[in-house]
């Protein structure tokens, strides 16, 4: 009976990936060495643990109307802003656009009470309010992004005087319509109990249910992926980065949640305009001014199936809609969003600014 033969690529392979695994505490610098941010910026307007960011202009201003990015409830606003040439905010800059963002702070135990009124009605309006007044203007574009893009919908439809255009980036609307485990778990949640037990869901209560979304491809393929281009200082710096951000988890409000999940995957209130914040109903009918709609066609976390019923629930007569080809992150940190996505973006903005 013939032996096997073993292939030396694989044994090549092998080796070369051990000793890369031997060599990475030399070559990798400590979490603490890394800084995420790379755009300047001035923290122009506080209210509790919320931060309103001013970032200062590249380029010489070619738009009036202010843009105000609402960030998710979930990690931190960095991601818009991780390195320059996947950055968001840079490329919205070096537009010409005045760039503003809600960085809402970390919530304490104090805080578990805060709901959608106060992110809505208290924080993200007095935000607003400040940019009209320090510009000089009567409304102001709005973009909100995941979760972020939620509150910037219900934002829209109980003050669209104070909104010049919309922008809405995988944003969690149609809850029955999401397929994704986030949707799936949270749909069979005692959400009561929990809430009342636990208070703000704490950050590992986050971890794991990020690590259940995709567990190989964020468990042995990352690390693998990682350990074998440890000598690619680009590759390195941007992954470490990105587990920089996603370890940089604050505390969600224990009444928002309890709205977010109950309202928006559970009843699914939302899309239906059966939704009330600070007693007021949301009704998407309200929304009349024009609307950009993207979505990604990977997206783990909002399934597009869940963002794309906003485009058909507004009054908006000018309204855009963008289906893109990456991930939820991809859509806002990759090379593919600095060549495609932005460029469609800003050109949308100054039409209508």
């Amino acid at each position: 009976m013939q032996s096997e033969i073993i292939d030396p690529k694989l044994v090549e392979e092998f080796l070369s990936f051990t000793k890369n695994v031997t060599e990475a505490p030399k070559l990798v610098p400590a979490p603490d060495e890394i800084t995420l941010e790379s755009t300047p910026f001035d923290v122009v307007y506080e209210q509790d643990k919320m931060r309103l960011l001013h970032y200062r202009p590249l380029v010489e201003k070619q738009t009036k109307t202010p843009f105000l990015i609402s960030y998710a409830i979930i990690n931190r606003f960095h991601i818009l802003d991780i390195q320059q040439k996947k950055s968001w905010v840079r490329k919205l800059l070096e537009s010409g656009i005045d760039v503003y963002m809600i960085d809402w702070g970390t919530p304490s135990n104090i805080d578990k009470y805060l709901d959608f009124d106060d992110y809505v009605n208290l924080y993200m309006d007095n935000c607003v309010d400040f940019i009209r007044k320090e510009a000089q203007v009567d409304n102001i574009s709005v973009q909100g992004y995941c979760t972020g893009g939620t509150i910037a919908t219900i934002y829209s439809t109980l003050h669209p005087e104070k909104v010049r255009n919309l922008v809405v980036t995988a944003p969690v609307i149609d809850g029955w319509k999401d397929t994704t485990v986030v949707s799936n778990m949270a749909k069979h949640m005692k959400i009561d109990m929990l809430v009342d037990t636990i208070g703000n869901m704490p950050p590992e209560f986050m971890y794991y249910c990020f690590s259940i979304l995709k567990p190989f491809e964020q468990g042995l393929e990352k690390y693998y992926k990682f350990f074998k281009n440890i000598h690619d200082k680009e590759f390195v710096d941007n992954f470490l980065r990105v587990e920089k951000w996603l370890s940089d988890t604050p505390p969600i409000p224990g009444e928002l949640f309890r709205q977010w999940i109950r309202d928006i995957y559970q009843e699914n209130l939302l899309i239906q305009n059966k939704m009330y914040v600070g007693g007021k109903q949301i009704n998407l009918k309200n929304i009349t001014m024009p609307i950009f709609v993207q979505v990604a066609v990977g997206d783990h976390l909002v399934s597009p199936e869940c963002s794309m019923p906003i485009y058909y629930a507004v009054s908006s007569e000018d309204k855009t809609m963008r289906v893109y080809p990456i991930g939820h992150v991809g859509m806002i940190a990759s090379s593919f969003s600095q060549k495609q996505i932005l460029p469609e973006l800003c050109q949308w903005i100054k039409e209508r600014s």
